[in-house]
């Protein structure tokens, strides 16, 4: 087994840098690791000949198992060379269709960690979410290539900070530990059932809850109001939950 790192920061030193070793320096001894720095390739497009590495790293990804992404947050998003990366792997990564609609490809079925961490302060990134768009635009390209994603960790309120605290660094020891275990091709089935089921049981009492009480206050207590308004009720809650979990649910802190 396999685990890659890539490095997307602008120095090699950094806290970045730091996030990355804490998790590949606690796999498991079986398991083999290497980290690529992207600021010390040439990265192009395919069919730009000279002086392009992205075959050299695509040839990297195949052979690993698992990927561990650390990148720095600037101005809301990825540092531009792993940006620059992501665009560049899109025709690896996924088939196009006559349509040119894209389905999984070659890496389907691998796994992938994202690391990243920002100035903002703790509690400016978990009220905004400053970090959110970093793990987005890793998850989406992951997502269309059919990569499915371990976990991500976050590190807020940066600017003085010179040492990854140490509540990160063991974090990042876990999941160090975490993606040392041979993966299933989709881990998380069980999780997403059991998380469905809890979901729909939650907001069914809720929209009975709240049913109640307009029944109370309205004095309407018959069949097609009963049905309406839970049908109503249902839905607002449903959709609320689907865009956090959607849009919103990302570590912040």
């Amino acid at each position: 087994m396999k685990i890659l790192g890539i490095l997307g920061a602008q120095t090699a030193q950094g806290l970045t840098s730091q996030m990355l070793a804490a998790v590949l320096d606690n796999v498991e001894d079986h398991v083999e690791t290497e980290t690529i720095f992207l600021e010390d390739y040439h990265i192009h497009p395919a069919g730009i000949k000279e002086h392009n590495d992205l075959d050299l790293i695509v040839d990297k990804l195949a052979e690993s198992d698992v990927w561990v992404f650390a990148v720095p947050t600037y101005w809301r998003g990825l540092s531009g060379i792993m940006k620059k990366l992501l665009d560049c792997l899109r025709p690896k990564v996924v088939y196009f269709k006559a349509n040119e609609d894209t389905i999984p490809g070659p890496f389907k079925n691998k796994h992938y960690l994202t690391l990243t961490n920002c100035y903002t302060g703790t509690f400016e990134n978990w009220l905004t979410g400053v970090t959110d768009e970093t793990f987005k635009t890793i998850d989406r390209v992951m997502s269309a290539a059919g990569v499915i994603k371990v976990g991500e960790i976050v590190c807020p309120n940066t600017k003085n900070l010179t040492a990854l605290p140490l509540a990160k660094q063991q974090l990042c020891a876990a999941y160090g530990r975490k993606i040392s275990r041979r993966q299933r091709k989709d881990d998380s089935t069980m999780k997403r059932y059991l998380q469905l089921f809890a979901m729909i049981a939650v907001m069914a009492f809720a929209t009975m809850v709240i049913q109640q009480g307009l029944n109370t206050i309205l004095l309407w207590n018959n069949f097609w109001w009963n049905y309406v308004s839970f049908t109503l009720i249902f839905f607002v809650l449903l959709a609320g939950i689907l865009h956090f979990v959607t849009f919103v649910k990302h570590r912040r802190r």
